[in-house]
C-alpha cells in the first residue's frame, strides 16, 4: 500500500474480477475505495476458492483495502442510498467504478443527475452489451486455438482470466485520465471497458490480428514452444525447465553454457544461417536446435545448471506447482516484499499482496485486509452522506442497511 491517491475517494458496485480488480489496484496506491454490496452478499460473495468453513478467499483477495457497505439493493430505499454514495460531494470524488449493465438503476443518466461532473467507469462483457466472462470473450478471440498441446483436437482455454485482469488495470487507468480531465475542464463522463474490445486491442497491439489478415491462415498451436524466438520447455534430470532465448545474449549464453559452440557452428555451415543475430531464425530451425539442447540438457541437474545459466545471462525458470512456489520460491513469493502475514475476515491468517508497484525510497506499508460484509456501513452513511445516527438506526430497523453479520 501506497499513499500516491490519498485523498481520493472510489465508490465501486461491482462483482467477480474486473471490476473489483480496478478498485484494489486504485487501493492499492491509497485512494479510499468504498464497496457497496447486497445485503448477505452478492454473487461473488461465496465464490471458490474456500475455506472449510465456505469463506471465499477470492472475495478477501479482490477486496483488501476497501471499506464495506451492505445495502438492501431490491428497495428503492438502498438504490437510493448507492446514487447517493457514487455521487456524493467532494473535489476528489464523485469517482465510481462498476460493472452493472447500463440499463439498470445506476445508469449513467442516473449517476450523471445526482453529481453532473461524475466518472464512471463500467466494466462490460461485449461492446454491445451482451453478457460476457473472460472465458467466453477468449473463445470468440481464437486464442484457445493456438493454445495447448499439438496434437490436441479441442480448443484450450487458459487458466488465467487475462481480459478480465487487463480491463481491470485499464479501468483503473482509464478512471485516473478522465479525473486529470476533469480537474482541467470540470467536465463528467462516463467510460466503457468491455471484456471484448480489451481483448481484441490486445490481439491487434501484438500483431496477430494483423498476421491472420494478412497471411490468411491461423496461428498454429505449438505446444510450450514459443512463437517467433528460440523457446521451450525441456527434460532435465530432476525436473523441466523453460529456457527462452530472445536477446544475441541470451543465446550465445545458452550455447556457452552448453558447450554447444563448435555444435551450433556446425550447424549454421550446414545451414547458412546465423543464429545469434537473428531470432526468427532461430524460430525457423527450431527442431534441429531443440533436439540439440535437449541432448545437452538431459542427463543433467538444475542445481548444476542454474549457477552456469546464471552466469551466462541464460533466461530460464524451473517448473513448478504453485504449492512448490509458495513454500520454497523466496523471489516470488516467501521473501518477497510485496507479502505481508494478514488477518483476514476467514479468520485465517496468510500472507497477502500489496501494491506489485515498488517506490524506490519510499517504505512499503502493510497490504490492507479485507473488509467484513457491511463493516464500515454506518462509518460510510456519516461520513460520506453526512446522516444522523437516529436515521442510520432507522435504516438498520427496516432492513434498507446492514452492517457486519446483517446486523
Amino acid at each position: 500500500m501506497y499513499g500516491l491517491l490519498e485523498g481520493l475517494r472510489v465508490v465501486e458496485g461491482a462483482a467477480f474480477i474486473a471490476g473489483p480488480s480496478c478498485g484494489l489496484y486504485l487501493a492499492q496506491l491509497g485512494a479510499e475505495v468504498i464497496r457497496f454490496d447486497q445485503i448477505g452478499g452478492g454473487p461473488d460473495f461465496r465464490r471458490w476458492p474456500l475455506t472449510q468453513r465456505g469463506d471465499s478467499l477470492y472475495w478477501e483477495g479482490l477486496n483488501r483495502g476497501k471499506k464495506s457497505v451492505a445495502l438492501d439493493l431490491t428497495s428503492p430505499a438502498g438504490r437510493e442510498i448507492a446514487l447517493a454514495l457514487a455521487g456524493a460531494s467532494g473535489e476528489q470524488a464523485g469517482l465510481f467504478v462498476t460493472n452493472f449493465p447500463e440499463k439498470s438503476f445506476l445508469s449513467y443518466a442516473n449517476l450523471a443527475a445526482r453529481r453532473p461532473d461524475i466518472i464512471s467507469v463500467r466494466v462490460m462483457g461485449w461492446a454491445d452489451g451482451r453478457p460476457a466472462v473472460d472465458y467466453t470473450v477468449n473463445a470468440a478471440t481464437g486464442v484457445p486455438s493456438m493454445t495447448g498441446p499439438v496434437a490436441c483436437p479441442n480448443p484450450v482455454n487458459h487458466v488465467l482470466p487475462a481480459w478480465d485482469l487487463l480491463a481491470g488495470a485499464y479501468a483503473s487507468f482509464a478512471l485516473l485520465a478522465a479525473l486529470r480531465d476533469r480537474d482541467r475542464t470540470g467536465r463528467g463522463r462516463e467510460l466503457r471497458v468491455p471484456l471484448s474490445d480489451v481483448a481484441a486491442a490486445s490481439l491487434s497491439n501484438l500483431g496477430q490480428l494483423a498476421e491472420t489478415l494478412l497471411t490468411g491462415k491461423d496461428r498454429e498451436r505449438m505446444g510450450n514452444d514459443l512463437y517467433g524466438a528460440f523457446g521451450r520447455d525441456f527434460e532435465v534430470a530432476d525436473g523441466r525447465l523453460m529456457i527462452v532465448a530472445i536477446t544475441r545474449r541470451q543465446w550465445t549464453g545458452l550455447v556457452a553454457a552448453l558447450g554447444l559452440d563448435a555444435h551450433i557452428a556446425a550447424v549454421e555451415a550446414d545451414l547458412g544461417v546465423d543464429f545469434a543475430s537473428d531470432e526468427g531464425v532461430r524460430f525457423q530451425h527450431r527442431h534441429r536446435l531443440f533436439d540439440s539442447v535437449q541432448a545437452a540438457l538431459r542427463h543433467r541437474r538444475i542445481a548444476d545448471l542454474a549457477a552456469v545459466f546464471d552466469g551466462n545471462g541464460v533466461c530460464w525458470s524451473r517448473y513448478q506447482t504453485l504449492g512448490e512456489a509458495a513454500r520454497a520460491d523466496a523471489g516470488l513469493f516467501r521473501e518477497n516484499p510485496i507479502f505481508a502475514e494478514c488477518q483476514n475476515p476467514s479468520g485465517r491468517i496468510y500472507p497477502a499482496a500489496g501494491s506489485p508497484v515498488t517506490l524506490l525510497g519510499e517504505a512499503r506499508a502493510l497490504p490492507g485486509a479485507a473488509p467484513r460484509l457491511g463493516e464500515h456501513t454506518e462509518e460510510v452513511l456519516a461520513s460520506v452522506l453526512g446522516l444522523p445516527a437516529t436515521e442510520i438506526a432507522r435504516l438498520h430497523d427496516t432492513g434498507v442497511v446492514a452492517g457486519p453479520g446483517g446486523a
